[in-house]
């Protein structure tokens, strides 16, 4: 009797059923593989030779998450290539030169990736035309693709370099094909969905990164998609379709006016750098449903219309969490 006040009243925990188990700590960069992995499984399965890369989170290359450790090969497998933003230029700073410590701390895992077939995609942030230059020479050095930015906010094509750097007539129909790219997200300075079209149809790119939606609110269709996949001098290209993974946007299409008042469990904070996204917890089967696997998700609309890929954004979301 006394042994049953004690743990009633002061002891609760450590009275507890010895044969209880603490659920075991979340591992949350084998969570994001995991998850871009089945993604991979389930695009590859509806329209195979899809091509999936995650842009950023390079670490999850590595079983460890950590430089010199060995490649996770389910990993490398489940993906075509690697995007990669600042490495050469606005880490710290757009029109920068990125640090070498961070420089060679990103190319470690790249290298990796790379050296396992994955083609290497590279958005360096930079407006100065000689930077510019430097930029895509560094780039190419290393056999890798690269697109220099003049926007951060990736709202326009450059007028700069004239041509554009690798420009060919070649048709395109694999990653390691591709020369050059243009990244393109952001169309709010195109009066209409007709006018976005017409100005990616006169450019000479190999590969298109745009979104699903004009302006977050019109879906492009299969017949424009089709439209865009021809380059100006009539080789054909690859259009790739950008879809972030580890935040939730308030202006998407599945976003709830019920969460702005009551948050689902699986919804966090809002991310300050960038108001209207929100950290996730990705690795809830709440969010990933809302991602693929059924008839409404985010990547059936994208195959359905008749993308070449997805390029994964916030694939570094597990920081967030670490």
């Amino acid at each position: 009797m006394l042994f049953a006040l004690v743990c009633a009243l002061l002891l609760p925990s450590a009275c507890k059923n010895k044969d209880t188990i603490a659920p075991a700590p979340i591992d949350y960069k084998q969570e994001m593989r995991e998850f871009v992995e089945e993604i991979s499984q389930y695009a590859k399965a509806a329209k195979p030779g899809f091509f999936i890369i995650p842009q950023n989170g390079a670490e999850l290359v590595s079983s460890t998450g950590e430089e010199g450790g060995p490649p996770d090969m389910n990993y490398l497998k489940a993906i075509d290539g690697n995007g990669q933003e600042d490495l050469f230029y606005g880490y710290n700073k757009d029109n920068q030169a990125t640090p070498s410590k961070e420089r060679t701390y990103l190319q470690s895992f790249l290298k990796l990736s790379h050296s396992n077939g994955n083609t290497i995609l590279v958005t360096d942030y930079c407006v100065s035309h000689d930077k510019m230059d430097d930029s895509y020479a560094k780039n190419h050095a290393q056999g890798y693709v690269s697109f220099a930015a003049d926007h951060r906010e990736l709202d326009h094509i450059p007028t700069y370099p004239t041509p554009i750097f690798g420009e060919n007539d070649q048709n395109i129909r694999t990653l390691s094909e591709v020369k050059n790219f243009l990244y393109l997200i952001n169309p709010e300075q195109f009066a209409s969905k007709a006018a976005f079209i017409q100005a990616l149809r006169a450019t000479n790119y190999d590969l298109l990164i745009m979104d699903l939606f004009f302006q977050n609110q019109l879906a492009f269709t299969a017949e424009e998609i089709a439209q865009l996949k021809q380059k100006a001098n009539g080789g054909s290209r690859l259009l790739i379709s950008y879809m972030s993974i580890g935040e939730a946007e308030n202006y998407r299409y599945y976003w709830s006016s019920s969460w702005d008042s009551q948050k689902p469990s699986w919804l966090e904070r809002e991310n300050p750098d960038w108001p209207g996204n929100y950290k996730v917890k990705y690795w809830d089967q709440a969010w990933k449903k809302i991602i693929y696997g059924t008839e409404g998700s985010y990547l059936k609309k994208i195959l359905d219309a008749g993308f070449d890929g997805v390029y994964l954004d916030i694939i570094d979301a597990f920081e967030y969490f670490e």
